[in-house]
């Protein structure tokens, strides 16, 4: 058996030991989530068992988020690879009846951050322990970034302005995929997923009694159309190769059924592919909003607030976890993914700094994750945890091998772009 050979086998037995704690902190995460801006309870567990593990610890912004690095002994000035997982929760009620189902109403982990927690941490603590018994075929400098505020494309941001990305070489991370069954990878280099711009719409009419629309601007009515025209008149303007999704998700307007209120807000998203489509959409929504407003009489501002911008998958990441996850799941079972998806990640933020990639971990069997993304029924089979931080891992050490080709991001100058300009 070569070294090689030797060290993956004993990270995997090292992370099948950790399994019982990754699963326990996966499930004390959906027990008690936190959602975006909220994680302190969260980001304190995390500091102190990365801390008492002996990674260097800190803690983000207002005590939210943590960065946990270590670095293999003769690494001095070795840049650092960064696992990234995310940990907060979302505003969704928790509707599963399991043992470890929220004790928290409104909030829940229904996009996997707990599970994606679970598989950076158990990569994290087995690159750590093999560094300790000098296990290792080379030096490996490891850091992860545990963030906060992925929902609201805040906590990426966040963790780049307290330096999360000083030093950092390169970036991996995971995201759970329930229209994959455990066992399955999906991978793509090249864009991943969309851009997403969140659009704030206030409607502003003229109050006043139910029984007299006329004697009022109705805003309500004015929603209602510019609902519509967007739903309708969006796909009809874009060219239908493109990829772009309008949708309103949140609808706030009066108080009492006999009252025709002053304004009406909407909240939604915007996701695109191109960039170029990005901004013709937006330059569309403005002029249906103009007529709209000019044919009801109401006054409609439109804003486009938080932007996250498409995951750019970098070739050699992505060539790295291929070769990961075709040794832990077998090269059948990596998927190469066709298309890019629309949703949305704040990872992209990072990718705009160094290289960097994302994957699909598949997470449904009979028994669990058979419920799509944010839905209140979701959940993972916690099989697919030890199988995410075994890939994960060995990326992780695999970005240092020194039989690598190197590329122009390695190296001294990929250190030092820990802020956004």
């Amino acid at each position: 058996m070569n070294l090689y050979d030797s060290w993956q086998q004993h990270l995997d037995a090292l992370i099948q030991q950790q399994l019982p704690r990754m699963i326990s902190l996966r499930r004390r995460m959906h027990t008690y989530p936190e959602p975006s801006g909220q994680e302190h309870e969260t980001s304190f567990h995390l500091y102190q068992l990365l801390g008492d593990a002996g990674f260097d610890v800190r803690l983000g912004t207002e005590g939210r988020g943590v960065v946990a690095d270590s670095r293999d002994r003769g690494a001095s000035g070795q840049g650092l690879f960064a696992l990234r997982a995310d940990i907060d929760a979302l505003h969704v009620q928790d509707q599963t009846q399991v043992e470890y189902r929220s004790q928290r109403p409104g909030v829940m982990h229904a996009c996997g951050h707990d599970a994606h927690t679970a598989c950076v941490t158990g990569a994290l603590l087995a690159v750590r322990q093999l560094q300790l018994e000098g296990a290792l075929p080379w030096p490996v400098s490891i850091r992860g970034i545990l963030q906060p505020a992925e929902e609201t494309s805040e906590g990426a941001l966040e963790m780049i302005r307290g330096g999360g990305l000083e030093g950092v070489e390169a970036i991996a991370a995971a995201h759970v995929d329930p229209s994959r069954a455990v066992g399955r990878v999906g991978l793509r280099s090249g864009v991943l997923t969309a851009n997403c711009d969140e659009m704030q719409i206030r409607i502003l009419g003229r109050g006043g009694h139910a029984a007299r629309p006329h004697e009022s601007i109705d805003p309500i009515t004015a929603a209602a159309q510019l609902i519509n025209a967007l739903y309708l008149h969006i796909p009809r303007v874009t060219d239908s190769q493109e990829a772009v999704v309008v949708t309103i998700g949140r609808i706030e307007g009066g108080q009492l059924a006999n009252v025709i209120p002053e304004q009406v807000q909407l909240q939604g998203t915007l996701r695109t592919l191109d960039r170029r489509v990005r901004q013709q959409t937006i330059d569309h929504i403005r002029r249906l909003a103009a007529g709209v407003a000019q044919t009801s009489e109401t006054r409609i501002e439109v804003g486009f607030g938080t932007s996250a911008p498409s995951v750019t998958n970098d070739a050699q990441v992505v060539h790295l976890l291929r070769e990961a996850a075709a040794r832990v799941v077998g090269g059948t079972q990596v998927d190469e993914l066709g298309r890019p998806s629309m949703g949305s990640e704040d990872f992209a933020f990072y990718l705009e700094h160094l290289p960097g990639a994302m994957f699909r971990l598949g997470c449904a069997s009979d028994q669990a994750g058979n419920w799509g993304l944010h839905s209140p029924m979701f959940d993972v089979d916690e099989a697919a945890i030890p199988i995410g931080a075994r890939i994960l891992a060995r990326t992780a050490v695999g970005w240092f091998d020194p039989r690598r080709p190197q590329s122009p991001a390695r190296g001294p100058t990929a250190a030092a772009v820990g802020r956004p300009s």
